[in-house]
């Protein structure tokens, strides 16, 4: 690899000469200027970036953590991330927590070292399940900036992006009872993490509220080692009067339809169904899921944005919560 050092040496110049003709300051000649950016094109020559990061204590480089790759919000959420972070001229690094605490806390001692200015990260299941955030904390207090978003807690003091996950299964709930709905069933197989609690107290919060509704809830909690197949099976079994459902995860509301289809149930006519499934999932419903669009991308974005905001102004004291409002988009399962 061709250093400034050879290059100044090839031109009989100073390495300090190089470097700013290289970056085109006023203190040297046009003339020179010219000379050495074609000895440098001519020779290949390329930054060293790691020497250029560590003078400047800075790598333009951001850590990413997510717990599953597989979900599609996650991977949806990093493409919007990368995208932004190209954009604003910085590279990323991916780690996955598989939704293990332990892994969490590995990668983020690993990219800690200097090797990124700060993180992005949505907070893995087995560490909301625990409530143990030491080792978030902990990187918060060597001045590495973290940004969370989606999976939150609030015993962190940074900035965080969220989706409003309380209004929006209110919304979903409250458009079932409109439609005349009298035994609506919420699925949730994320009743630990934070985003499901917020999404059950929006239901109950609904049906609380409405006049109309004179049935008591009823809520399908559905562990992780369980079968979500096995569990909706057995609801349409043990409650016959089932007219609306709410799936508050990702792979339940196709699981609802697709199971009270075989049950012969028509929909929307006898059951209207809202999952919260992205538009990824449409492609294998008929009719089409009704789902809550959760603006994945607009989520990705602003966390970029919040965490370039802090490294450019680390001395503020004020934290930033975004919250990105949910959408319900109806189609064919809803009236």
């Amino acid at each position: 690899m061709v250093t400034l050092k050879q290059l100044a040496e090839q031109l009989n110049v100073s390495v300090s000469t190089v470097s700013k003709a290289l970056h085109d300051s006023e203190e040297i000649s046009p003339d020179t200027i010219e000379r050495v950016k074609a000895l440098a094109k001519f020779l290949n020559y390329k930054p060293n970036k790691l020497a250029v990061s560590l003078k400047n204590s800075k790598t333009n480089t951001i850590g990413v953590i997510i717990p599953n790759i597989l979900n599609h919000f996650f991977a949806k959420a990093l493409f919007a991330i990368e995208q932004e972070a190209t954009k604003q001229g910085y590279n990323i690094i991916t780690c996955l927590s598989n939704e293990l605490q332990s892994k969490e806390e590995d990668s983020l001692q690993l990219l800690s070292n200097g090797s990124v200015d700060g993180f992005i990260m949505s907070i893995a299941e087995e560490t909301q399940i625990i409530s143990k955030t030491d080792h978030i904390s902990n990187i918060l207090k060597q001045d590495v900036p973290i940004v969370l978003f989606d999976r939150v807690s609030d015993n962190l003091e940074t900035d965080k992006v969220i989706i409003d996950d309380f209004d929006a299964a209110y919304q979903a709930t409250n458009h079932l009872i409109s439609e005349g709905r009298q035994h609506i069933v919420l699925i949730s197989n994320i009743d630990e993490l934070s985003v499901g609690k917020l999404r059950t107290s929006g239901y109950l919060e609904a049906l609380k509220e409405s006049v109309n509704h004179t049935q008591d809830p009823v809520i399908v909690t559905i562990k992780r080692e369980g079968s979500i197949e096995e569990h909706i099976d057995q609801l349409f079994k043990t409650h016959q009067t089932i007219d609306g459902i709410i799936a508050i995860d990702n792979t339940s509301g196709v699981v609802a339809l697709q199971k009270a289809l075989k049950h012969n149930y028509s929909i929307p006519d006898d059951m209207s169904i809202i999952g919260f499934s992205d538009e990824n999932v449409l492609q294998f419903t008929d009719p089409k899921l009704s789902t809550i669009s959760q603006h994945t991308l607009d989520i990705g974005k602003a966390s970029v944005e919040l965490l370039i905001n802090r490294l450019n102004d680390k001395s503020s004291t004020d934290l930033v919560t975004k919250t990105i409002k949910a959408k319900l988009q109806l189609r064919g399962t809803t009236k």
